[in-house]
């Protein structure tokens, strides 16, 4: 009987964003074509949170994340073989993104980071992540509501 390991792969990132001057922002990193937010394999006994905060110092070298919002998270969709990726919501005070070279790699994994409001990143999301933009946008504007 053979072993094909699991029926998918977890991937984990996180949606940071920045609150700077009360305007909401989205970092959003690019690899080649695509736009995504900062995520990676969820490695054999990591926890998808632990796996999020390493993959976003990893790649963006931003280390001072608050999970204002708490630890909920969206996962997407099967997608790339059966990978699934999940996502949380964290705000960064830092604003300068440096993309550091990926030692197995010898390059940094992306092109290009930036800062964008929402209509802008759902502009620029894949299909696959609309709904992830869409989800994070309401779930900060929401709670900001109904702050004290």
């Amino acid at each position: 009987m053979s072993w094909n390991g699991p029926p998918h792969r977890l991937s984990s990132g996180v949606v940071v964003v920045s609150l700077s001057l009360r305007k909401l922002k989205f970092l959003l990193l690019r690899a080649y074509r695509n736009w995504d937010f900062p995520k990676g394999l969820v490695e054999a006994g990591e926890e998808p949170i632990d796996a999020a905060l390493r993959e976003v110092r990893e790649e963006t070298t931003l280390d001072d994340l608050s999970f204002d919002w708490g630890l909920a998270y969206m996962d997407t969709g099967p997608y790339n073989k059966g990978k699934i990726s999940r996502y949380y919501i964290a705000r960064s005070k830092e604003t300068r993104v440096l993309l550091p070279v990926n030692p197995d790699l010898g390059v940094p994994e992306h092109h290009e980071a930036c800062w964008v409001d929402f209509n802008k990143a759902l502009s620029m999301a894949s299909p696959r992540l609309k709904p992830v933009v869409e989800w994070a946008h309401a779930t900060i504007i929401h709670e900001s509501l109904h702050k004290p």
